[in-house]
């Protein structure tokens, strides 16, 4: 099968940081689908394993947000059969979806949303799963709360997990939505969004909340240790941090002590990883998002198309999202 892949971790700049190769079609194991898959879109982590993950051997396949066909089952897998259009996001310690096929673990995958074109649905998985577990899991966004009115501050909103982020936090829970968002195009995106408030991340933070609900939760999604004193001296006594990124420089904790404001980490790979009781919950919430999709509550964070999956064209979609610029998420389609 064909597939692209990289044999040394090289700087996307580097004409072979990406190359197209060709890989033995796989053999599902006793949980896992046997997918061909028809689109792919391309996250952060994709390109920091790139730089610093190199292969022990052969070629390493990236991607991790992937919608395509069944073609085959293991004997332990219910609920699915050939035939079947499934997405999913994967597991960081398997090959990933830019190939032609993937093996995924059936619990960790849902039937796609059935209103979307392929492409479109290939944007959501990834973020969609890190942003639900973020709100629902960690910050418990629609749970009991020392705070009578929620306010979640959504740092790096116009990116992929806050595109689908600020969707589900209108959609599902009571709380008032404030995104950060610092162009002109990543702002009106994040409006049309459903955001209640839209500030700027490159102005100081605290002077644009006058006149807006006091923050009890934020979500930091990119640059945390860059924003992180801002927040603390900026959220209510008893709030919630979220973060998904790796900062560049410590965090220094002691400063959430007499707020008494809890720091969560999220990591959506955690529970695919570690193969938890409750792996299952992953596939049980992409269910949820389709269904939410198919009902018109949801639409889809695919920013821009970068045609069919070839080397070229991923080491553009790679540089694309090493600028930190992208709005939406940057997807491909993959030949036949």
């Amino acid at each position: 099968m064909k597939a692209v892949g990289y044999q040394k971790s090289l700087a996307i700049s580097e004409p072979n940081a990406l190359i197209d190769i060709e890989l033995p079609a796989p053999t599902p194991g006793d949980n896992d689908l046997l997918v061909k898959v028809t689109a792919i879109a391309v996250n952060p982590v994709d390109t920091k394993i790139r730089q610093r993950v190199s292969p022990e051997q052969g070629y390493k396949v990236l991607g991790w947000d992937a919608v395509g066909e069944v073609i085959d089952v293991g004997q332990s897998v219910s609920g699915f059969k050939p035939g079947d259009k499934v997405w999913y996001a994967g597991d960081i310690t398997r090959p990933g979806c830019n190939a032609q096929q993937q093996l995924i673990d059936y619990r960790i995958a849902a039937k796609a949303p059935s209103t979307l074109q392929d492409i479109q649905a290939a944007a959501m998985p990834l973020t969609s799963i890190t942003a639900w577990e973020l709100l629902f899991d960690r910050l418990k966004l629609n749970s009991h709360s020392p705070h009578s009115k929620r306010c979640l501050l959504v740092v790096g909103a116009a990116g992929g997990v806050g595109s689908i982020m600020v969707q589900l936090a209108k959609q599902l829970t009571g709380a008032t939505v404030i995104a950060t968002a610092s162009r002109p195009e990543s702002q009106q995106w994040v409006k049309a969004l459903g955001a209640d408030h839209v500030i700027d991340h490159n102005q100081p933070l605290a002077a644009q909340l006058n006149d807006i609900d006091a923050v009890t939760d934020v979500a930091l999604l990119t640059h945390s240790d860059q924003y992180f004193d801002a927040v603390v001296d900026l959220i209510a006594a008893q709030g919630q941090i979220g973060i998904i990124d790796d900062p560049t420089a410590p965090l220094d904790i002691t400063k959430l002590k007499q707020k008494s404001v809890s720091l969560h980490w999220e990591f959506m790979y955690t529970r695919s990883m570690f193969q938890t009781e409750d792996m299952a919950t992953q596939g049980q919430l992409l269910a949820k998002v389709a269904e939410l999709i198919d009902n018109n509550q949801l639409r889809s964070t695919l920013g821009q198309n970068f045609g069919a999956l070839n080397a070229a064209n991923l080491i553009k979609a790679h540089a694309a999202v090493e600028s930190g610029k992208t709005i939406g998420k940057i997807a491909l389609t993959v030949p036949e």
